[in-house]
């Protein structure tokens, strides 16, 4: 009979083979572990980005053209698309950005198409309640019979007279009042689109410049006062105004111009179109102002108190008027309006009068600058 094996089992301990513990470890060495204070002290400055990325942003910027103009030149005025990286200047974009915007930004191609204004309704009871009209029919009979005078006076006066003092005219309102009610209309319209409030007068907001502030006699090398005849039917304009009597002209919005002025009448040389009006302030309070009308009031000595009109806020038809490009001989030819500051008892105030004569249907242009040049409107049409 044969022999089992013996089990080779770990569960049963082998013939002959002694058993012995198993040696116990040794415990690890402890480690000193660097704090965060430890390893910025011990590392190196970095005084610029790591040299690839240096050179990426430098060749992307230097290689960054404008959509419009081709250039890359003034790039603190450049705009960059925040969907396709495109670039543009803020003066080659129709209409030009005053500055650089806050937040995002698209390009023409990248934006959405641009909407024309929802228009004020063409009622009289909505467009009296907005421009605060005030009727009153003996003031009107009084104003047409004044007109006609003012008519008269002016075929009597001698031509030698007339070369030597040009007077300005009130101007003449449309004798339609339908077409009246449309003129006010699109005025309304431009104005509730840009969220202005409807102001005919040079308004002193606190915290801005006080209305004692405005002293004509300030302004440097003096300011040409207006005469009492000028005086007298520049009133009889902001009489005509108050009754919802106002100048010929039609508010129209351009999707490259934004809105702007044309006439809906003819004009005369020198009639009166406007004040140009708003909040007043120290222009050092506007350096960085995103208004793109900002119009000079007074240029006193001391240039802290240099006065600006901002009609961002309130305003009237004047902030739509479009400047001309007056470095070009093509830009001056479109002028037709002229903007002067005049001396109207001791106060500086800015007056729009039409400078030749303006056929119906011809848009307005100004030189936004005046005399003393100090806007850039080279990118202007």
């Amino acid at each position: 009979m044969g022999r089992a094996a013996p089990s080779s089992s770990p569960s049963s301990p082998q013939l002959g083979r002694k058993r012995t513990a198993a040696p116990t470890p040794e415990p690890p060495t402890p480690q000193r572990h660097c704090s965060m204070v430890d390893v910025m002290r011990r590392s190196r400055a970095v005084a610029a980005p790591p040299p690839v990325a240096r050179a990426r942003v430098y060749t992307y910027y230097e290689t960054l053209l404008c959509e419009t103009c081709g250039l890359g030149d003034r790039d603190d005025e450049m705009l960059l698309c925040d969907r396709c990286d495109r670039g543009c200047h803020t003066f080659c974009l129709r209409p030009i950005a005053a500055k650089v915007p806050i937040g995002p930004w698209f390009c023409p191609v990248c934006a959405p198409p641009t909407m024309a204004p929802k228009s004020f309704p063409v009622k009289q009871t909505k467009i009296v309640d907005f421009f605060r009209i005030q009727k009153d029919e003996q003031d009107a009979q009084a104003a047409k019979c004044r007109l006609s005078q003012d008519g008269r006076r002016r075929r009597k006066r001698s031509l030698v007279m007339h070369k030597r003092r040009r007077r300005i005219l009130p101007f003449v309102p449309s004798e339609d009042g339908a077409r009246r009610l449309k003129q006010m209309a699109s005025l309304a319209t431009a104005l509730t689109s840009s969220k202005t409030k409807f102001s005919n007068e040079l308004t002193y907001m606190p915290n801005m410049a006080p209305r004692s502030s405005n002293l004509a006699r300030l302004e440097v090398g003096g300011m040409q006062v207006l005469p009492k005849e000028d005086k007298e039917n520049i009133e009889l304009c902001r009489t005509m105004q108050q009754r919802g009597e106002c100048p010929p002209l039609l508010v129209v919005f351009d999707p490259l111009e934004g809105f702007t002025v044309q006439a809906d009448g003819d004009i005369k040389d020198m009639t009166f179109l406007a004040e140009y009006t708003g909040d007043v302030d120290y222009l050092e309070n506007r350096e960085n102002d995103d208004c793109d009308c900002i119009m000079t009031l007074l240029l006193p000595a001391d240039p802290s108190q240099m006065l600006v009109i901002c009609p961002d806020k309130r305003g009237n038809i004047s902030r739509f008027v479009s400047g001309i490009n007056n470095h070009t001989p093509d830009g001056k030819k479109k002028q037709n309006v002229k903007c002067v500051r005049y001396d109207m008892d001791g106060e500086s105030h800015v007056l729009l009068v039409a400078c030749r004569d303006i056929a119906c249907g011809e848009k307005l242009y100004y030189d936004y600058n005046g005399y003393e040049h100090a806007y850039p409107t080279h990118h202007f049409f």
